[in-house]
Parts: C-alpha cells; sequence; structure tokens
C-alpha cells in the first residue's frame, strides 16, 4: 500500500472541489430532480395501491330485506341475502374481487355457546352461495369466531366464572372451517385468538378433503379500543364493554406479537395478519421481515371512521388521507388490506 502524505491529499481534493465551487450552493445531489415531473414521479413510486391489493369487508345480515345503512361507518351497509348478488356484481366491476364476509346474526339466534356458528343454513354459509352463484371469479373468506353468534359478545365459550375456554372453542371453530369449505369459501379466516387454533383447523380441513382451503390467521389481533363500529356493525355491543385482553394481544408488545405470527406460521396457516394496520405499522414491518408468508393487514372501523368524522368537520381530505393511509400500510409490508375503504378508493383508481 503506497503512503501518500496528507499535504499531497490535500493538495488533490482541493483541486477537485475548485470546479464545484462554482455550483449554487455547492450541491452534488439534487434528489428534487426526480420530482419535478409527474411523470417520473409516478414511474420511481416505490409503492402504488390497486384494486389488488384489497379486500373488501361485507357484513351480511338475516334479519333485513333491504341494506341498512351503519351509522357508526358511513358508506358501509349491512346487506341482506336477496340483493348481495347484484351488489357482489357492482364491486367486480370496479375491479374488487376478494370478500372478507361477516355475519349480523339475530339476537333470537345468538345463545351463550354460540350455537348457531353450527348451523348449516346461518347467514354466512348462505352468502358464499350466493356471491360464488353469481360471480364465480371471486376470493371469498369466511370470518370463524363466536363474537356474532354469542350472547355476551366474546369470541369463546365461557365457563361459570365468565372465563373464555381455550379448546372447547378451538373444537367448534374447527367445525365451523369445515362447514365454510363445504360452502365454497376460499379462505377460512379464525378471528379469535385462541391457542393451537390454526392447528386445529388445518386437521379438520385435511381429514374432511379440503386441502386446498387457506387459513388467513389473525395472527397479530391487539387488544384495540378501534373496534367499536365493527361491534356495532354486527350486533355485538354490550351494555357494558367487554374485556377481551385475556386472548387479545396487548397493545404495549411486540416480541408476543411476533411469536404469535410465527406459531400461527409454523401450525399451517397461509397468510399472517395484523389487526389493527395504522397503529401498528412497526408490527407489520417485522412480520414482513421475520416471516415467510404473505401478511395481511385489517384497517378497522375505527380507522375508517376517525378519517371519515374528521373529513365530515372539513378537517381533512377524505379520499386523500384514505388513499394515503392504504399507502402507508403497505409501505410497511402488508401484500394484503382488508379495507372498509375498498370501494371509495376503486372508484378513484
Amino acid at each position: 500500500m503506497v503512503n501518500v502524505h496528507p499535504f499531497i491529499i490535500c493538495l488533490l481534493v482541493d483541486n477537485i472541489l475548485k470546479p464545484l465551487s462554482k455550483m449554487p450552493y455547492d450541491l452534488l445531489h439534487r434528489p428534487r430532480r426526480l420530482r419535478e415531473n409527474p411523470i417520473l414521479r409516478d414511474m420511481l413510486a416505490e409503492n402504488k395501491i390497486t384494486t389488488k391489493d384489497l379486500v373488501l369487508p361485507v357484513f351480511v345480515s338475516d334479519s333485513i330485506t333491504q341494506p341498512e345503512a351503519i351509522q357508526s361507518m358511513p358508506e358501509i351497509f349491512r346487506w341482506p341475502l336477496d340483493t348481495l348478488s347484484e351488489q357482489v356484481k357492482k364491486w367486480v366491476d370496479l375491479g374488487l374481487k376478494s370478500f372478507a364476509v361477516f355475519p349480523c346474526i339475530s339476537d333470537c339466534k345468538k345463545s351463550e355457546k354460540g350455537d348457531e356458528i353450527l348451523n348449516a343454513n346461518s347467514i354466512i354459509y348462505l352468502a358464499a352461495n350466493k356471491i360464488k352463484s353469481a360471480c364465480g371469479e371471486t376470493l371469498l373468506i369466511s370470518d370463524i369466531a363466536l363474537d356474532p353468534y354469542t350472547t355476551h359478545g366474546h369470541d369463546g365459550i365461557l365457563d361459570n366464572h365468565g372465563k373464555v375456554l381455550n379448546d372447547e372453542t378451538v373444537e367448534v371453530l374447527a367445525k365451523a372451517s369445515v362447514m365454510a369449505a363445504e360452502v365454497g369459501y376460499d379462505f377460512v379466516a379464525p378471528s379469535d385468538m385462541m391457542d393451537g387454533r390454526v392447528i386445529a383447523i388445518r386437521n379438520s380441513l385435511y381429514n374432511a378433503q379440503y386441502i386446498h382451503t387457506g387459513i388467513m390467521a389473525y395472527s397479530a389481533k391487539f387488544c384495540s379500543a378501534y373496534y367499536g363500529p365493527f361491534r356495532d356493525a354486527i350486533g355485538t355491543t354490550q351494555s357494558k364493554p367487554i374485556d377481551k385482553s385475556s386472548y387479545q394481544l396487548n397493545p404495549s408488545n411486540t416480541r408476543e406479537a411476533v411469536r404469535e405470527l410465527l406459531l400461527d406460521m409454523q401450525e399451517g396457516a397461509d397468510i399472517l395478519m395484523v389487526k389493527p394496520a395504522e397503529p401498528y405499522l412497526d408490527i407489520i414491518a417485522l412480520a414482513r421481515q421475520e416471516c415467510e408468508l404473505p401478511i395481511a393487514a385489517y384497517q378497522v372501523s375505527g380507522e375508517y371512521s376517525r378519517i371519515w368524522a374528521a373529513a365530515s368537520q372539513g378537517w381533512l381530505d377524505l379520499d386523500a388521507c384514505a388513499f394515503e393511509s392504504l399507502l402507508s400500510i403497505k409501505r410497511a409490508g402488508a401484500n394484503i388490506i382488508i379495507s372498509y375503504f375498498a370501494e371509495r378508493i376503486a372508484k378513484s383508481i
């Protein structure tokens, strides 16, 4: 290695930089050059939102004959079975082809153990037949949880002391998953956060010969304050707040979330989900980094309604904020975004 005297180095640097001294502000790099032309900006966009990224949540009700607006979620409706097919066709025409179906069950059909989930004529199973017969080229995802069906609103069966029974709940969820596969759902999505439910569902699907039915696991579902409007939508709002902290994740915990993601991957999930989305962008990024499977993120009802609330006061641009919120979720690492903004975004892109 040749040793160069520091004085020589100074001379060389000085001679190189002298011509540059005539440049305004001595700027070697002007990143704005790549942002000045709108065509180039679009060409260089690292993340883009398309309808192929989006899953639209759909609420189906067994107690209405006409679409019913959900007051806490502007532009979102509960749909009766009779109008579902035509509405899905309209969504498909917009480019939306993936739907997550959630049931809104009549109070008279609810019970302590949520037995209605095992009724083959329940609305969640009838909805699949309606959608698939009207629009074959769709991806249907069935919610698998007990909270729409129970009188107490919990995601599982309770013992005499109000404690959620894990294994008894998992047994029911596994049976419901097979029923969902039988009527044509492409994916089942257990949203309960019970231990071991993914492997139980996978084994039940295999034993019933539904080896091609996928599992989109709510792997990192946090005990969040953002779920209020959703509970209104499916009719599980209680007079007193429901404490689900014994099974949903603590919002303060990162490592616990990663553990749950990895466990679901090991148990046979096909897609891992983080819920909510925007308050947990760090978890989405970690999931993308730590897990080999596709990552879904659920932009939940509270995230949707807060943007609408601010926009209704004129404080925010609704469409711009909706699009930016989805872009941030994708940028964090989500392959799939479940969002109530899906229809609105589809109309604008």
